[in-house]
């Protein structure tokens, strides 16, 4: 695999209120990084944390944080090379189906075909 996957996570410090209980964004953003490089060990992806309060410039990124604000998507609000694949308290299993139809493969089944 040669291209690296673009993994969005928009967030804000502050936690949704229909999320009460649940980890805040930066916590579910570092949860999932740690958690997809255990899963794809040595299979390349980029992760960006997007504060939708404070998004930066670039015109895509900022149109993506106003959706999350305008449509009241609970976030945070995971993105993989541009479709939303999980707001709120994300799922693994959804995360993972979605990195695999990218050409991601699991570590265990890396190791088994060696």
């Amino acid at each position: 695999m040669e291209k690296k996957v673009a993994i969005q996570v928009y967030g804000a410090e502050q936690i949704c209120a229909s999320c009460v209980g649940a980890p805040s964004s930066k916590d579910t953003f570092e949860w999932l990084k740690a958690a997809l490089s255990r899963k794809y060990s040595g299979q390349p992806f980029d992760m960006q944390y997007i504060d939708i309060f404070a998004p930066g410039d670039d015109p895509e990124i900022r149109s993506f944080a106003q959706k999350v604000l305008d449509e009241d998507l609970f976030y945070p609000v995971v993105v993989i090379e541009g479709e939303l694949v999980a707001e709120g308290n994300p799922r693994l299993k959804k995360i993972y189906a979605a990195m695999e139809q990218h050409g991601f493969i699991p570590e265990n089944a890396l190791a088994a075909n060696e």
